[in-house]
């Protein structure tokens, strides 16, 4: 009798090991990001759109290759890039590919593409604030002369 409360007590906790130990396991990542953050912080830095657009590339290649899912805002980073290099046909492929891919990013894609149509920059940047030692020591009073 007491062989079997002790064999049955041990193949609880053996199926109990397993299944914890199956629950214990690393979990894919959803996304392959590719350097696709870094890349957004070169472009807010100011770096070279060519190169960015380069790395994005090889980026979707790799990910691709792997089987892999692109993070949602690749497709419309690129695209970006692209309206900043000339390439306006390029950037409507790839915003319609983000829009594809991820449906509740349609408003901004198509937000970006009607304003793209009446913009007349060529580069689309961030502006950077100025800093307070950046701004004059001089303050005008009402008259417009200075204190």
């Amino acid at each position: 009798m007491i062989n079997l409360v002790t064999l049955r007590n041990a193949a609880f906790l053996s199926v109990a090991a397993a299944v914890l130990a199956g629950c214990a396991a690393p979990q894919p990542s959803l996304y392959q990001w590719e350097g696709y953050q870094a890349q957004v912080y070169q472009y807010f830095k100011g770096e070279s759109k060519e190169e960015q657009v380069i790395a994005l590339e090889k980026g979707l290649e790799t990910i691709k290759a792997k089987g892999g899912a692109v993070p949602p805002g690749y497709h419309a980073q690129l695209g970006m890039l692209y309206l900043n290099l000339g390439k306006d046909d390029q950037m409507v492929k790839e915003f319609q590919t983000e829009k594809t891919l991820f449906p509740e990013s349609t408003p901004f894609m198509d937000f970006l593409t009607r304003n793209m149509k009446t913009d007349t920059r060529k580069d689309v940047t961030v502006p950077v604030q100025p800093t307070t030692a950046a701004v004059g020591t001089k303050t005008e009073n009402n008259t417009g002369s200075a204190k």
